[in-house]
């Protein structure tokens, strides 16, 4: 169906509920793979980090990564799981190159945490509460280059090349509950929740969870209902998607899809979908198996794992301080309402504010350039504000200059204006464009004396006691000086000439 074909949003959510599932894989940054001692490091050679054992040879046997397993656990415990006292893991059958085992060592009906939630915050601030089902360890597939092809994808291809570095890399599959009641919302919660359990995962230390980098990627399953029945409708299974734009442009996509076979009279076909970030649509993959065709049974190679209550009290205990905690003592120790708070979060602003303040920034001053200037060009350029071409030491580097009176704000929004557009670091800047403030008294007495000739009338007033007329005189001079001249000298040296 083409992007043409849809049913447009509004009308697409008067007549059904969308119910979502979302399926996150995680890769995790051990040393090496989950069952064997071969390296996970990116980039090198293809098939060069591989050995008998994540190549499935006859008479190779595997072996649990601890690493892994303690991932797992505090994964769990980050989600509000129950940690399994016994689980074990599974072969799941299927053919597919990029499986050199021909199976995958998963984990199915005994997965080591299940029964959580994840509460994620939307960007007018309200809390959406989403259900975890489980999260279970299994390891990640080979990877598939598509060669002669226009779309890079197996159709259409004369020869695939398959690279099995990746095949063995651990990974944990966080899948949650159906998630109902979002409504219109529900690509947004879908976005805000992939969010917020990527900042979990990167504040446990157990990966990057770069999306980019494919350390992170979601599986977004969603059906349609018609209003007031309770059945869920057929799924589909948009795979692999990759960033958070994503994850709400296919939910939001498949909505409409839906809604359009639905409303033709046609019948929603269960199966994998491809994204497409050019235009976000998505199209059909393979027909979805179910469970059973996976033909699941008990790894007879592996023990079963069986995490010690202490050992994962002791996890449970040394957790890092979790993202939701974290916002809320910032938003206390920054003094900053609920509004002020949620306008930093929307803007991405938290870590580039935190780095700037490491550098040495005032915590206000940092929140002031990052959320005004800065957020300003990015949304002009429609980029993320982190991704912008300044570093925050150099806005840190900003801030010390205004605090000393090299700069003012006008000088100071120049400068990172110049740094933006590739001009050097602050401190070249100022040197190349001559912005620094001019405070020099001699440098100063001239614009000063020809103010005051200039406005008679106004000093006047000040000879007869009217001090605060002397803003007029210190505004003629930044005009004279564009804008260079130490204000606060300024106004000094007027009210001494006419006292």
């Amino acid at each position: 169906m083409s992007v043409m074909n849809l049913v447009p949003y509004e009308e697409a959510l008067a007549s059904y509920d969308p119910v979502m599932g979302l399926e996150v894989h995680v890769e995790l940054g051990t040393a090496t793979k989950m069952f064997c001692g071969c390296s996970t490091e990116l980039g090198a050679e293809p098939n060069s980090q591989v050995c008998p054992t994540c190549l499935g040879l006859p008479g190779s046997l595997p072996v649990v990564n601890a690493t892994g397993v303690e991932s797992a656990v505090k994964i769990g415990l980050a989600l509000n799981c129950e940690i399994a006292e016994w689980c074990r893991f599974a072969r799941k059958n299927y053919f597919y190159p990029d499986m050199p085992k021909n199976f995958q060592t998963s984990q199915y009906d005994e997965p080591i945490a299940f029964n959580g939630y994840l509460d994620v915050t939307l960007e007018d601030g309200e809390v959406f509460r989403v259900q975890i089902e489980r999260a279970h360890m299994e390891e990640d597939t080979g990877k598939s280059s598509h060669i002669g092809g226009a779309t890079g994808r197996i159709h259409g291809a004369s020869h695939s090349l398959l690279d099995y570095n990746r095949a063995g890399i651990p990974l944990i599959e966080i899948v949650t509950k159906p998630i109902e009641g979002a409504g219109k919302r529900a690509p947004e919660v879908a976005k805000a929740y992939v969010a917020e359990l990527r900042e979990v995962i990167k504040a446990l230390g157990v990966s990057e969870a770069r999306m980019d980098k494919g350390q992170m990627r979601c599986d977004v399953n969603l059906s349609l209902r018609p209003h007031g029945r309770e059945e869920f409708g057929t799924r589909s299974e948009t795979k692999n998607v990759n960033s958070l734009r994503s994850v709400e442009r296919a939910a939001r996509f498949e909505i409409q899809r839906h809604a359009a076979v639905l409303n033709s009279g046609g019948s929603i076909v269960q199966e994998t979908r491809h994204f497409h970030e050019e235009d976000g649509s998505t199209t059909a993959g393979r027909i979805k198996d179910n469970a059973e065709d996976y033909r699941y049974f008990p790894e007879p190679d592996l023990v079963p794992v069986a995490p010690a209550r202490e050992w994962v009290e002791e996890l449970r205990a040394a957790l890092p301080e979790m993202p939701r905690v974290r916002r809320e003592r910032l938003q206390r120790e920054w003094g900053l309402s609920d509004l002020d708070m949620q306008s930093v979060l929307n803007a991405g602003a938290i870590e580039p504010i935190l780095e700037t303040i490491a550098a040495g920034a005032p915590a206000d001053q940092a929140r002031k350039w990052w959320m005004g200037e800065l957020a300003r060009r990015a949304n002009e350029n429609g980029t993320d504000l982190a991704a912008q071409p300044i570093t925050p030491a150099q806005v840190a580097r900003v801030c010390a200059l205004v605090a000393d009176g090299s700069l003012n704000d006008k000088l100071a929004r120049q400068v990172i204006e110049a740094v933006l557009d590739g001009e050097g670091a602050p401190d070249e800047v100022i040197a190349k464009r001559g912005l620094a403030v001019v405070s020099d008294d001699s440098a100063l007495g001239a614009a000063v004396d020809e103010a005051i000739a200039a406005n008679p009338a106004v000093a006047d007033k000040i000879r007869d006691g009217k001090l605060a007329a002397a803003g007029a005189l210190v505004g003629a001079v930044m005009k004279a000086t564009r804008g260079q001249a130490d204000a606060a000298r300024v106004k000094e040296l007027i009210l001494e000439r006419l006292s």
